[in-house]
């Protein structure tokens, strides 16, 4: 399975942005995706998570972040309002075919005030 997510960018506290991810390979083989990121010197943490219909998001994206998949277009969606300081990192998308994770090449996410 290959990744490519693109959308990052800059933008101000408060203002929204949609990361993309678009899948490629063993598609049908995907058990789940997800959004994981990584601020500056933290962990890589999950963002959101998404298995069929059924998702799952971190506390501290909760009513802010929205996942979605079109598998139509082999591409997952994490669109991203209220933006805040906190929310600057790389995000990466991710595709758990059993055993294997997969991931993309991450995008950068910069918030400013």
């Amino acid at each position: 399975v290959q990744l490519q997510a693109s959308g990052g960018g800059l933008v101000q506290a408060g203002g929204s942005l949609r990361l993309s991810c678009a899948a490629s390979g063993r598609i049908a083989s995907i058990n789940y995706m997800a959004w994981y990121r990584q601020a500056p010197g933290k962990q890589r943490e999950l963002v959101a998570k998404i298995n069929d219909r059924i998702t799952n998001y971190a506390d501290s994206v909760k009513g802010r972040f929205t996942i979605s998949r079109d598998n139509a277009k082999n591409t997952m969606y994490l669109q991203m309002s209220s933006l805040k300081l906190d929310d600057t990192a790389v995000y990466y998308c991710n595709a758990y075919v059993p055993p294997d994770n997969y991931w993309g090449q991450g995008t950068l996410v910069t918030v400013s005030t």
